[in-house]
This record gives C-alpha cells, sequence and structure tokens, in this order.
C-alpha cells in the first residue's frame, strides 16, 4: 500500500481491489490452467528464502475440481527446491502463463493433500494479469528432459550459468510477505511473478550481482509490495532452446530515482539483486519451444549499453 501510494494508485487500487483479487477461481481461470504444460510456483524455504520453481506435464496435469481448488499431478524434479518446501499448509504461489497467446493467470494459496502423484492448492487470491512484456513462445510438453540431470551449485553466476542470465528475454521472480510460514492470512502469503524485456534486460554485474528494470504494471506491486517488507527472492531462469533452468536465491533493493534509473528508457524503478546461492540443471525441462516474438510494447525500452554491444 505504501508503494501504490507513491505511485499514485493507492485509491484506484483500494476500490479496484475487491473486485479483481478474488477468494475464487471464475471458470475461465479454471479452464484455463487445464491447457498448460508447465506451471510456475513460488515457496519459501525454512529460512525465509523464497524460491521459484516449475511444474510440467501433459496438458491436463493441472485441474480444478472446484473453484477454490486447483489439483495438480506432477511433482518437483529431484534438484527443484520446491522438493523442500512443498508440504501441506505451506504457503505457495501460482503463475499460469500461456506465453504463445500472451495470457496468465495467478493464484496463491495453501497447498493441501501432498501424495505421491502431485497436490492440491487451496485458494487464497485468485487474479488475471496483463499481457504486457511477455514473448509469444509455444511451449510443448515432449518429455524429453534428462531424467538424472546434471546439477550444479554454486554461491555465484559464472560461465553458463551467467551466460544464460545475460542473454534472458524471460524471468520470474517469487517473493514472500515476512510471516508467510507463521499466518494463513492470504494477505501474507508468497507471490511469484513473470518479467520480460529485450534480449539482456538483465544486466549482469560480476559473479553476484544483477540489475533489473522495473516497467509499468498493473500498479498493484504484488513482487515489490513484499520485497519492501521482505527483500529476499527466488529468480527461476529458462533456456528455452536446451531446457537448462536456472534457480538463482538473491537479496534485493528498489531504486526509486538517480542516474542510472534516467538511462534506461521505460524503467520506473530498478531492482539491485545480491546472487545468495545458484543450482543449474542441464537439460532438465522437459518442454521445447518455438521461436519466439518479443512483446511488441518493448519497443518503447531500453537496453543496457553491454547488451548492445552483444
Amino acid at each position: 500500500m505504501a508503494l501504490q501510494e507513491r505511485a499514485g494508485s493507492r485509491a484506484k487500487l483500494a476500490e479496484a481491489g475487491p473486485r479483481v483479487i478474488r477468494d475464487h477461481m471464475p471458470d475461465q481461470h479454471r479452464e484455463f490452467f487445464t491447457q498448460l504444460p508447465f506451471l510456475i510456483a513460488g515457496s519459501v524455504d525454512a529460512a525465509g528464502q523464497p524460491w521459484a520453481s516449475v511444474l510440467a506435464g501433459p496438458p491436463g496435469f493441472v485441474s480444478s475440481p472446484d473453484p477454490k481448488r486447483l489439483s495438480v499431478r506432477a511433482r518437483p524434479m529431484l534438484f527443484d527446491p520446491l522438493v523442500d518446501t512443498l508440504a501441506d499448509g505451506a504457503a505457495i504461489g501460482l503463475l499460469g502463463i500461456e506465453p504463445h497467446t500472451r495470457r496468465r493467470n495467478r493464484m496463491n494459496g495453501r497447498v493441501a493433500n501432498v501424495n505421491a502423484g502431485g497436490f492440491e492448492v487451496e485458494v487464497g487470491q485468485s487474479f488475471g494479469n496483463c499481457p504486457k512484456y511477455i514473448q509469444a513462445r509455444r511451449p510443448v510438453f515432449t518429455g524429453a528432459g534428462e531424467s538424472w540431470p546434471v546439477v550444479e551449485r554454486s554461491s555465484g553466476l559464472e560461465g553458463a550459468a551467467r551466460d544464460l542470465v545475460a542473454r534472458a528475454d524471460t524471468l520470474f521472480i517469487a517473493t514472500a510477505h515476512p510471516l508467510a510460514r507463521r499466518s494463513d492470512s492470504p494477505a501474507f502469503g508468497v507471490d511469484v511473478s513473470h518479467r520480460g524485456g529485450k534480449p539482456g534486460f538483465v544486466r549482469v554485474d560480476g559473479k553476484d550481482a544483477l540489475t533489473v528494470p522495473d516497467f509499468a504494471g498493473n500498479m498493484f506491486f504484488n513482487t515489490l509490495g513484499n520485497l519492501a517488507l521482505h527483500p529476499r527472492c527466488g529468480l527461476l531462469f529458462m533456456d528455452f532452446m536446451h531446457g537448462d533452468l536456472l534457480y538463482v536465491a538473491a537479496t534485493a533493493g528498489i531504486v526509486t530515482d538517480g542516474a542510472e534509473l534516467r538511462s534506461f528508457q521505460g524503467a520506473q524503478r530498478l531492482l539491485k539483486l545480491r546472487v545468495v546461492s545458484v543450482i543449474r540443471a542441464v537439460a532438465a525441462l522437459p518442454l521445447r519451444w518455438g521461436e519466439a516474438e518479443l512483446s511488441p510494447v518493448l519497443a518503447a525500452t531500453g537496453q543496457w549499453p553491454e547488451a548492445v554491444a552483444a
């Protein structure tokens, strides 16, 4: 609410919020989730570190028995941090995104009925998002991921991990309220969101620092509001050609003024991220993607000089 007030959107969103953030899923959202071959999840571990994760399966692996529940017939891959955070009662954020149609819907809630085949999520908040900054590429579940992929763990970004971030046009970011593990209130949960930009929009500042421009969005500040209270986040990058996955745990600061911010066209804020730990899994994602068509709204945004040079 403080960030909304600063941006001048507080009064408008106080009126609109109860209409667009629901305690149940409308039928359109329920149907949307069932046609997806992957789902992005946000969770928080015992140390309070949020993580962004991915679950994949043939379309239909996600279903909705009723407007208050999603059923996910998939388990996280063995190296995914969600393995350790997925438990009955745990807060979770879900993002359903269909890149080739640029549709996305969010659902945040609590995990229930974890079993050998999957789990359910009980709805706390359900809301849609606009199509801005989504690169149009079609995902197809092929089951082609490595059963036992090479998994590398490190405290910073080097080699192939650094290259993946430096050329990325998409990332997913998980954040959490500081009370996410101790409160049942939907207002104190976990959230996961999408960020997109021109290739190279994430600037790699050495082994342990990233700078990400924040463009105009829905003005709810789900992500930045969490970071203002609990400045830790989890990032997920995907190599859409080879199926590599990169999980990054980081701390975050929000820059709202200054020459660096003004130098990046279209950025309203900058996220300054300090890398804490990295997990890279090679050819692990059982999805393959078509060619990308960059979001047309990115024409009004800039690039870092390093990306232009590359």
